[in-house]
């Protein structure tokens, strides 16, 4: 999420754009405005509004989800149902007079209608001698009126990227979070920074960096040997859910490669490499040293052959 004041500083650089999501709160206050009209999305996922006065001159993509949208109101219901669950409990014993006084009934409904982070929606009533509690359904009415929308903001014009192309664009940023996870992960392990001044911990950073664009390059040299989709279709919606090719799939069945090979994670592949020694051997009674490495097993000589010939993205 870019916040107001990023936007604002971004505006201001020469050559640079984004694209951002709206937050909820944003979401809703189009929605009330009549400027984004959930009820126009019933027989399509994909649209463009504009609010001039609020964003002028960017885009505002709507995408609508309904795996998300029914994924979100199953949530609901069930985080609903459980707190209904924790409050009827206190009302039973309020019923039965083993719980009395507005207080001590506080008391006990307090942590029962937070611990599922629902208690904005119930209406909730306590007196000295009894505790009622009900659903406040308009308001889960509009809440679910906008389960599985998100809307995408820009800055770019139609004629740098379409409106499909800004979606993709946007969902592309599941590969940065993948490099912070390895960045911050057992592969490289960024943190802790045991440095204290700032250009050792500066360099420090570049050759985490350096090191996860070396991680990147192996990963697309590998693909035949892991479980990575090689040839991930592109989807003509944008805004439907990613799916895998036949090979791929094939490879997750099967736990095997195209040739046959057991398929192998990052990690277990890189540990099955690490099994490869350089030994140092002196013959009894002679000073000199020879080297020599350890016969390589079909499936590192295939690693190494494919690291080898792997193009060099710049």
């Amino acid at each position: 999420m870019v916040t107001k004041a990023n936007v604002e500083l971004l505006k201001e650089a020469d050559g640079v754009d984004w694209i951002t999501a709206l937050k909820a709160p944003t979401i809703k206050k189009l929605a009330r405005s009549g400027i984004f009209q959930p009820s126009l999305f019933d027989e399509q996922n994909l649209g463009e509004i504009t609010d001039v006065a609020e964003f002028p001159g960017e885009r505002l993509i709507v995408c609508r989800n309904p795996l998300v949208g029914a994924q979100r109101a199953r949530k609901r219901e069930e985080l609903l149902a459980a707190t209904e669950t924790d409050l009827e409990a206190i009302a039973h014993c309020v019923t039965h007079g083993t719980l009395l006084g507005a207080d001590q009934i506080g008391l006990a409904v307090g942590p029962a209608i937070k611990r599922h982070r629902v208690r904005k929606h119930f209406e909730v009533t306590i007196t000295e001698t009894t505790f009622t509690y009900t659903r406040k359904r308009e308001q889960l009415a509009t809440e679910a009126a906008l389960d599985g929308f998100y809307i995408l903001r820009t800055s770019l014009a139609e004629t740098d990227l379409a409106i499909a192309d800004v979606v993709r664009a946007y969902k592309n940023l599941e590969q940065a979070e993948t490099a912070f996870g390895s960045l911050k992960g057992p592969e490289l392990q960024i943190r802790p920074i045991h440095h204290r001044l700032e250009d050792r911990v500066r360099s420090h950073v570049l050759i985490c960096m350096l090191a996860y664009y070396l991680t990147w390059h192996l990963k697309a040299a590998w693909k035949p040997l892991l479980f990575t989709d090689e040839d991930r279709p592109v989807s003509p919606d944008p805004v439907a859910k990613a799916v895998r090719s036949p090979a791929a799939q094939r490879k997750a069945q099967t736990k095997r490669t195209t040739t046959g090979q057991p398929a192998h994670s990052y990690p277990t592949l890189l540990a099955e490499l690490s099994t490869q020694t350089r030994n140092t051997t002196r013959l009894h009674g002679h000073a000199h040293t020879f080297q020599k490495l350890t016969q390589p097993t079909d499936l590192q000589a295939e690693a190494l052959r494919l690291a080898q010939h792997a193009p060099v993205v710049r």
